[in-house]
C-alpha cells in the first residue's frame, strides 16, 4: 500500500468521525465538527460544481495498459496560434503524453530503459515548463520532467509542428542523479518526485525545484544548456521541511506512514512575479517560501483536516489506525493535498488552486502574499450532461489564464482524474479532464 493510500484511509476515517460527532464531544472537537464546510458555511456536497468539456483517453496501470497512470499535466500555449496549444502530461511508467485542446493524443513517449535487469524502470512523475531557454544559439521552450525511476530530470524541446511529434528529448546523457549517490540508492526510490520550474527575472537563469519521495527535502537545481544543445543541471541548495510538529497541547505529532517514511512534498508551483514557492506537504498542508530557498522560515498557510490526528501503523494490514482528532487541523483540505497551480491575472490578482484529494474538491487561495493567501472558496469537478465523469482523488492540475482559441477563450484548467468512469472491471483507470477556466472563476465569484 502506498503512502497516499494510507493517508486517504486515514482521511476517510477522520471524515466519518467528524460527520458523526455528538454533543458529548470535547469542546475542541466541535471546532472541527464542521470541517466539511468551506469559509462560507457550505458543505462539500454544496460546493459549486463545474464540469469538464473534454477528457483524454483512459490510461490503465497494469501490464496490459503499459503500466500507464495519469499523474501531472502542464499547458503549453502556442503564441502564434493559441488554438493549437498543447497539454503535456506524465503517465508514470507509461512515459509522457501530448494532447491537443480536444484531448486527442498527439504523441506518446516512453521512459528511458532501466539501467540493468534488476534496476528500477523509468517513471515520470511531474512535469512543468521552461520558456525561452537558449539551446545552441536559439531560444526554445522545454517540458521538464521528474524521472522518479532514475532519480533524474528529463528535458524535452517543444516544437508544435515537428514531424513525428512536438517533443524531442534534449536531456544531457551525463545529467546526474538528483538525490542518490549510486544505483542502489536509486533502486530504493527515495528519488526525484515533485517538480516546479522558475526563471529568476533578475539573473535570467532558469531553475527546477524538486522534492524527494518519502523525505521532506526540496532541492534547487540550476538548468544548464550544453554546447551540444542538450540540458543538464547542478544543485544550488537544499531545504528540509519539518517532519515533526509541536501541537498547541504541548505534544509532538508526525503524520502516520510506513516505517522510515517522512511526510513528502509533491505538488509545487512558483509565482513568477514574486518568486514565491508554494509546496504541498501531502498530509500536512501548504507551505509558502522563497523559490531560491533562502531567507526566513517557510510558513504553513493552511493545514489538512487530519493535521495532528495520531495514527498507529499496522504492518499486517499496511494501514494506519487513527486516534481521536484533537481539532488542530484545517477546514479546507483533506489529505492528501496534491496538485497546486496558479491562476494569474494581469492586475496581479489571481488564485492558488489546490487539489484536496481526500474529498475530491479544490480549494482556492488569494495569490497575494500581502493578504496572507486568504482562502477564497472551493469547487468540485462533477460529471457533465454529455456523459463525461468528473474528477476524483486528483493528483495533478495545471491552469492557464489566457485565451486558447475558440475552444477555451477564457483559459483552461486540466486536472487528473484518479478514477475514470466507466472503468473496465478491476483495472485501475485514470485520465485527464479539460475544464473551461472561465466556469471555475465564475464558481469562485458566486
Amino acid at each position: 500500500m502506498t503512502r497516499s493510500t494510507i493517508v486517504r484511509a486515514l482521511a476517510l476515517t477522520v471524515t466519518s468521525a467528524l460527520a458523526t460527532a455528538t454533543l458529548a464531544a470535547p469542546a475542541h472537537a466541535h471546532a472541527n465538527a464542521n470541517s466539511h464546510a468551506d469559509a462560507h458555511g457550505r458543505a462539500v456536497s454544496d460546493l459549486p460544481a463545474v464540469t469538464p468539456r473534454a477528457e483524454t483517453q483512459v490510461l490503465h496501470d497494469d501490464e496490459a495498459g503499459g503500466n500507464a497512470d495519469a499523474d501531472d499535466p502542464a499547458i503549453w500555449r502556442n503564441t502564434a496560434a493559441p488554438g493549437r496549444s498543447l497539454v503535456i502530461a506524465t503517465a508514470k511508467e507509461g512515459g509522457l503524453r501530448v494532447y491537443d485542446l480536444r484531448a486527442r493524443t498527439l504523441q506518446s513517449l516512453s521512459t528511458p530503459p532501466a539501467a540493468g535487469p534488476d534496476d528500477a524502470p523509468g517513471r515520470f512523475n511531474n512535469v512543468d515548463l521552461v520558456h525561452g531557454l537558449r539551446l545552441a544559439s536559439v531560444r526554445a521552450d522545454l517540458a521538464v520532467v521528474s524521472d522518479r525511476g532514475h532519480d533524474r530530470l528529463r528535458f524535452y524541446r517543444i516544437d508544435r509542428d515537428r514531424v513525428g511529434g512536438p517533443l524531442t528529448d534534449v536531456t544531457d546523457p551525463a545529467a546526474p542523479p538528483v538525490f542518490s549517490k549510486n544505483q542502489d540508492e536509486i533502486n530504493g526510490q527515495r528519488t526525484a518526485y515533485g517538480l516546479a520550474t522558475w526563471t529568476d527575472p533578475t539573473s535570467g537563469k532558469s531553475f527546477a525545484l524538486v522534492s524527494r519521495r518519502e523525505r521532506t527535502s526540496i532541492t534547487l537545481l540550476e538548468l544548464r544548456p550544453t554546447r551540444a544543445g542538450k540540458v543538464t543541471y547542478r544543485t544550488v541548495r537544499t531545504l528540509d521541511l519539518p517532519s515533526t510538529f509541536r501541537l498547541p497541547n504541548g505534544t509532538s505529532w508526525s503524520p502516520c506512514g510506513e516505517p522510515g517514511e517522512l511526510p513528502q512534498v509533491e505538488g509545487m508551483v512558483v509565482d513568477p512575479v514574486n518568486g514565491t514557492l508554494y509546496a504541498g506537504q501531502e498530509n500536512v498542508g501548504i507551505w509558502r517560501l522563497r523559490a531560491d530557498l533562502t531567507g526566513g522560515r517557510p510558513k504553513l498557510i493552511d493545514k489538512v483536516r487530519e493535521y495532528g490526528v495520531p495514527g498507529i501503523y499496522d504492518e499486517e494490514t499496511e494501514e494506519c489506525a487513527p486516534g481521536d482528532d484533537p481539532g488542530y487541523g484545517g477546514s479546507k483540505l483533506s489529505a492528501d493535498v496534491e496538485g497546486l497551480t496558479l491562476v494569474t491575472e494581469s492586475d496581479g490578482d489571481g488564485h492558488l488552486l489546490a487539489s484536496s484529494q481526500g474529498d475530491s474538491t479544490f480549494a482556492a487561495y488569494d495569490r497575494q502574499v500581502k493578504d496572507d493567501n486568504a482562502y477564497e472558496g472551493g469547487f468540485r469537478i462533477a460529471p457533465a450532461n454529455s456523459g463525461l465523469d468528473g474528477s476524483e482523488e486528483c493528483d495533478g492540475a495545471a491552469a492557464l489564464n489566457a485565451p486558447l482559441g475558440p475552444q477555451y477563450p477564457n483559459g483552461l484548467l486540466v486536472v487528473q482524474d484518479g478514477h475514470d468512469v466507466p472503468g473496465e472491471g478491476d483495472r485501475p483507470a485514470t485520465n485527464f479532464k479539460f475544464v473551461d477556466l472561465g466556469t471555475v472563476m465564475d464558481a469562485l465569484n458566486d
